[in-house]
C-alpha cells in the first residue's frame, strides 16, 4: 500500500509508514520516549507497513513541500464508530491556520470511512489555539475527562452527519 494523502487549501497530510513511525520513537530522547502511550505502541508493533489510523501524517506546505507539523488519530476505530485526532504545528509555523486545516482534513478523512459516527479530540481544560480550532472545525465540547497522561482535560466531539446517532 502507497502513501495516503490529505489535500487541504494550504496543505498536503502524507502517511508515514510503519519504519518512519519507529525512527521518530527512537530519536526521542529518553524522557520524550517515556511518555509514549505503552498501548499505542503496541498498536505500531502489530500495525501493517502503512496505516494512517496509527502512523499518523506530516503537514507540508502545498507550495514547497516543507514540513510544517505533524497529525493523526491516537488509534483506529474503536468498535463504537469513534476515532480520535491530534495535531501538532511547529512553533514557527503556528498561527497561520494550520492546524485547522489539518484537523478538517482528518475529519473529512475520518468521514469518509462508513465506519466512523464521531471523531473527537482533548484538550487542556482552558480556552487556548486548540480549542478554538476544534470550535471552528465545528466541534462541540462534551464535558471534562481524565487523561491518564495530562490529568483533566476537556473532550470534543463531532458527530457524521452521514450516520446515525
Amino acid at each position: 500500500m502507497s502513501a495516503i494523502t490529505i489535500q487541504t487549501q494550504s496543505l498536503v497530510l502524507v502517511s508515514q509508514t510503519k519504519e518512519e513511525a519507529r525512527t521518530q520513537i527512537d530519536e526521542l530522547s529518553a524522557s520524550e520516549r517515556a511518555c509514549v502511550s505503552a498501548a499505542w505502541l503496541a498498536l505500531l508493533e502489530s500495525s501493517s507497513a502503512v496505516d494512517p489510523w496509527v502512523h499518523g501524517f506530516v503537514m507540508t506546505l502545498r507550495t514547497d513541500g516543507k514540513v510544517v507539523g505533524k497529525c493523526g488519530y491516537t488509534g483506529p476505530p474503536g468498535l463504537d464508530g469513534v476515532v480520535e485526532i491530534a495535531y501538532g504545528v511547529d512553533p514557527s509555523y503556528q498561527g497561520r491556520g494550520y492546524a485547522t486545516e489539518a484537523a478538517g482534513g482528518l475529519v473529512a478523512y475520518a468521514f469518509a470511512d462508513s465506519r466512523i459516527r464521531l471523531v473527537c479530540a482533548h484538550t487542556f481544560s482552558e480556552v487556548n489555539a486548540s480549542t478554538r480550532v476544534l470550535m471552528k472545525c465545528g466541534f462541540q465540547k462534551r464535558g471534562e475527562v481524565i487523561s491518564p497522561e495530562d490529568g483533566l482535560v476537556w473532550r470534543w466531539e463531532r458527530r457524521n452527519r452521514a450516520t446515525p446517532a
